[in-house]
């Protein structure tokens, strides 16, 4: 999808670009599974970019495109949900957000003021007090928490859930979309200075093939997620979220691979944005749930094949 940003649009992703700037590096003190991202969410709220969905001039695709680029960072901060669902679910809800899905673990749930708890296809929001949720160790890429128990969980409506689940599918899309770029940026750049036999390992015809595709695949996961944001339409948020989800086990596969054992250590940044990618791999139901919806949003019976 080729499309050109409105002068406002434009000022907007360069806002962006430059705050992220600030936020690129890895402190070289840094060894463990998660970057946390404070600083850079307090800029964030500070400079009021997480209402800029509800700005006219601004809209969903800008959003998506700030949530795209900033979860390229090695950093994390909870973007996502605040930027592309908190303004179609309550505008006005505090922020952080989190999901909660069937009482598992989530990301950000410990820190979270505003959680969405989903139990099948029903959702609710709530506001946990104290004691109510809990930091939970993690191999993920996330500062994950545990939902203990609420005060009570304000159920929506059977429309508003699904609205919510639609925007969830697309930040879910959009997130993963960051991600795996960075992803292969990093393995790029260390394929180009890695040798083997002499050569950079970059040089080989059948690496250059399979980050090929990955970038093809990547590509085509932006694409769709930023189509969802502009039609706000639950087919395409379903869609989005499936190309997602099927790309990041052949993507995070093949990078890994790239990296040799390296890529497995914790000296080297990769992890930072594939074990990311593996937690949102499985939110929303996974990939079972979101071929599901595709089927019944995108297809109808009497359409041929």
């Amino acid at each position: 999808m080729q499309f050109t940003l409105t002068d406002d649009q434009a000022a907007l992703t360069g806002a962006i670009d430059r705050i992220a700037e600030g936020f690129d590096g890895i402190p070289t003190e840094f060894d463990g599974f998660h970057l946390p991202g404070d600083a850079l969410e307090r800029e964030l709220e500070a400079g009021g970019y997480f209402d800029i969905a509800s700005v006219p001039e601004m809209g969903p695709v800008c959003a998506a495109l700030a949530v795209e680029r900033l979860a390229r960072l090695p950093c994390t901060a909870e973007i996502a949900l605040s930027m592309l669902v908190r303004p179609h679910v309550g505008a006005e809800l505090p922020r952080p957000f989190a999901l909660v899905e069937n009482g598992r673990p989530g990301r950000f749930v410990a820190q979270a003021t505003t959680l969405l708890v989903a139990d099948g296809d029903k959702i609710g929001i709530a506001h946990p007090g104290d004691g109510d949720v809990a930091p939970v160790e993690s191999l993920y890429a996330y500062p994950m928490g545990q939902l203990q128990g609420t005060s009570g969980v304000q159920a929506l409506s059977a429309g508003e859930a699904a609205t919510a689940r639609t925007w969830l599918r697309i930040a879910c899309a959009a997130e993963m979309a960051g991600l795996m770029q960075a992803a292969l940026d990093a393995t790029v750049e260390h394929t180009s200075v890695r040798k083997q036999f002499g050569r950079p390992l970059g040089t080989f015809q059948a690496l250059r093939h399979r980050m090929a595709e990955c970038a093809v695949l990547i590509a085509g996961v932006r694409r769709l997620a930023l189509k969802a944001a502009w039609s706000g339409d639950a087919g395409d948020a379903a869609l989005a979220a499936f190309h997602a989800q099927d790309s990041a086990g052949k993507i995070t596969y093949d990078l890994h691979q790239m990296f040799g054992a390296m890529g497995m250590t914790l000296e080297m940044s990769l992890h930072l944005w594939t074990y990311r990618i593996k937690a949102l791999a499985s939110e929303l139901g996974g990939l079972g749930a979101q071929a599901a919806t595709v089927a019944q949003d995108c297809f109808t019976a009497d359409e041929p094949y």
